[in-house]
């Protein structure tokens, strides 16, 4: 006989076991099948085939490369950090803001800034207001930015010349990251995480941003790494298994 959900005064258990009750969906079921067939190390090629052919959820799903290294982050020359502009897009446009002279805002604006300005933009900041994704400013204007630290920096959103988001040329900046130019950092654990684009992209495309990725990451290698550098790489989407790809 199917279990009888128990009755209760508070509805407390009953709760419980409604959660337990819970049915994956058709989609997930699907999925998990399928990445039966997936088990193992496949070539970039054949890793990009294979996330395709999952069962796709309603909303068009970014695919994110995941990458383990055989780095020490406790080492600062070992922290790996930086921006790239994927050759084929993600799929996905960023809100940029930039400190900047007032003589420059409209050109700012005009390159896709959703925000320029200065000081007034730095009390608008400090006042509470993080509707962006990424900030820039031009090196002249870090004596504004710098007071900023504390409430930019825990969020991620901090201007850092290693991101390339503290330049001379600002303007280009802004044009690159508003068109979906996007910042890599490893975390504690030596891994970078970085979307390269989306499932409805053609194969080609994700293929390509795949390959610029890993050829990026491979570029950047520290000097002072012994042994394996690339341990480990997987690709998958927002709501799917994972891929694993040959890295030596």
């Amino acid at each position: 006989m199917a279990e009888q959900a128990p009755s209760t005064t508070s509805g407390y258990p009953a709760r419980l076991y409604r959660r337990r009750d819970t049915r994956r969906s058709k989609r997930h079921t699907s999925n998990v099948n399928t990445a039966a067939s997936h088990v193992g190390k496949h070539s970039p090629s054949e890793a990009v085939t294979a996330i395709m052919q999952y069962k796709k959820a309603k909303f068009d799903e970014s695919v994110e490369c995941c990458v383990h290294l055989g780095i020490d982050p406790r080492q600062a020359d070992q922290q790996l950090r930086g921006a790239l502009s994927m050759p084929k897009g993600i799929g996905k446009t960023a809100r940029v803001i930039c400190f900047c002279s007032p003589d420059k805002v409209d050109d700012m604006k005009a390159a896709g800034a959703i925000e320029a300005g200065g000081e007034e933009l730095a009390k608008k900041i400090t006042d509470g207001w993080f509707d962006f994704d990424v900030a820039i400013t031009s090196p002249d204007m870090m004596k504004v930015v710098g007071g900023l630290g504390r409430v930019l920096g825990p969020k991620g959103l901090m201007p850092s010349p290693k991101a390339g988001t503290v330049t001379p040329d600002a303007i280009s900046a802004v044009k690159e990251f508003a068109a979906g130019k996007t910042e890599y950092r490893n975390d504690d654990g030596g891994n970078i995480h970085c979307v390269i684009g989306k499932l409805s992209f053609e194969e080609a495309d994700l293929l390509a941003n795949l390959n610029f990725f890993l050829e990026t990451i491979e570029k950047i290698r520290p000097a002072s790494v012994k042994g394996i550098y690339m341990k480990r790489c997987v690709i998958s989407g927002s709501m799917t298994p994972s891929v694993e790809i040959v890295t030596s």
